[in-house]
C-alpha cells in the first residue's frame, strides 16, 4: 500500500523520492508525502494493530526442488472427461516446466553460446521500462544440469517446450487455448492464466494450492541456491540483481518465512538420536538432505 503511494506521488506526480519536509524558502511542504515520519509511524502502528487482531502477513510459500512443474498425478482415480485430471495436456505441462516467471521473453532474447543458453532480459523488476535501462541487466547464463537435477534443468525444459510448440519467433510462452492448443496470436501468457495452471497442477499432485503464488518460484529459487547449492548471499544477490549493500535485507524475505515447509522438524534440532548425515552429492557437505 505504501509502495503504491510512494510510486504515485514520486513517478506519476513528479514529486521524486525526497522525504516530505518543510521548505526552507517558505512555510510550504515539499517532497513525497508518502516518505514522511507521520506515514512511517502510521504504518508501524497499523502493523502492530493487525498482529494484535490476529492478522499475520505471510509470503507465498516457496516451491522446493522436489516439486516438478507439470508433473502428473499418480496412476489411479477418475479418468472421466469431467475429471480435474483433464485440466491440462502435454503442451500445457511442458510450458509449466519451462515458463516459471519469464512469461514475456521472446525468441530473440535467447541465444545459444558455447553449449549454454544465454537469456537477455529486456526488462526486470528494477528496470521495468527496458530501453536504455536494459544495458544494465546482465544476461543469465543457463547450463545443462546433471542428470539427477534433470527436473530442474532450464535448458532441457526450454528445448522440450520449443520442440513441442514449434515456436520460432515472437513470445516463447503464449496463451493456451482450449484443447491444449497454443493461441495463434502472438500474445504472452498472462500471469493469471499461469497461476491458474500452476495451482491446478498442485491439486493434481495432492498439494493445497492456497499458500502458493507466482512469487513462490522466486522464493523457492533463492532457497534452492542458498540451502542446496550453498551459494553465499552476495552471489545470490548478484544473480538476482538485488543490491549487495544489505540495507533493507530484501533477500531475507525470500529466504525465510513462517509460511514455508520446514526443512526438518523443530523438535528434532537437538535430538541426539537423529540418523547420521551422509556426504551430500549436491553440496559436498555432511547434511540431512542426502
Amino acid at each position: 500500500m505504501r509502495a503504491s503511494m510512494t510510486y504515485a506521488f514520486g513517478k506519476l506526480n513528479g514529486l521524486g523520492n525526497m522525504p516530505w519536509h518543510e521548505s526552507d524558502v517558505g512555510a510550504t511542504m515539499v517532497g513525497n508525502p508518502s516518505i514522511s515520519v507521520e506515514v512511517s509511524s502510521f504504518m508501524c502502528s497499523l502493523r502492530r494493530r493487525k498482529v494484535q487482531a490476529g492478522e499475520v502477513a505471510n509470503s507465498a510459500r516457496a516451491i522446493t526442488s522436489p516439486y516438478q512443474p507439470g508433473e502428473r498425478k499418480p496412476a489411479g482415480g477418475s479418468k472421466t472427461a469431467e475429471s480435474l485430471d483433464h485440466w491440462g495436456g502435454g503442451r500445457v505441462r511442458r510450458l509449466l516446466q519451462a515458463a516459471y516467471t519469464v512469461l514475456k521473453i521472446q525468441v530473440h532474447d535467447l541465444h545459444v553460446e558455447n553449449n549454454q543458453v544465454v537469456l537477455y532480459l529486456p526488462f526486470r523488476k528494477t528496470h521495468q521500462n527496458g530501453g536504455l535501462c536494459s544495458i544494465y541487466i546482465k544476461p543469465f547464463h543457463l547450463w545443462t544440469l546433471s542428470s539427477n537435477e534433470a527436473h530442474l534443468c532450464p535448458t532441457r525444459a526450454l528445448a522440450a517446450w520449443l520442440d513441442e510448440s514449434q515456436i520460432t519467433t515472437g513470445y516463447v510462452f503464449r496463451k493456451m487455448a482450449s484443447g491444449d492448443r497454443i493461441a495463434v496470436a502472438n500474445n504472452p501468457m498472462s500471469s493469471e492464466q499461469f497461476l491458474e495452471l500452476f495451482r491446478n497442477n498442485l491439486l493434481d499432485i495432492n498439494i493445497d494450492p492456497a499458500p502458493y503464488g507466482t512469487h513462490s518460484f522466486r522464493r523457492g529459487g533463492c532457497q534452492y541456491l542458498h540451502i542446496e547449492r550453498r551459494w553465499p548471499l552476495r552471489r545470490i544477490c548478484e544473480w538476482g540483481g538485488w543490491s549487495t549493500e544489505f540495507t533493507n535485507m530484501t533477500i531475507v524475505k525470500y529466504l525465510i518465512s513462517s509460511n514455508d515447509d520446514p526443512a526438518e522438524p523443530r523438535d528434532h534440532f537437538f535430538n541426539p538420536n537423529q540418523r547420521p548425515a551422509i556426504k551430500c552429492p549436491q553440496c559436498g557437505r555432511g547434511c540431512l538432505c542426502a
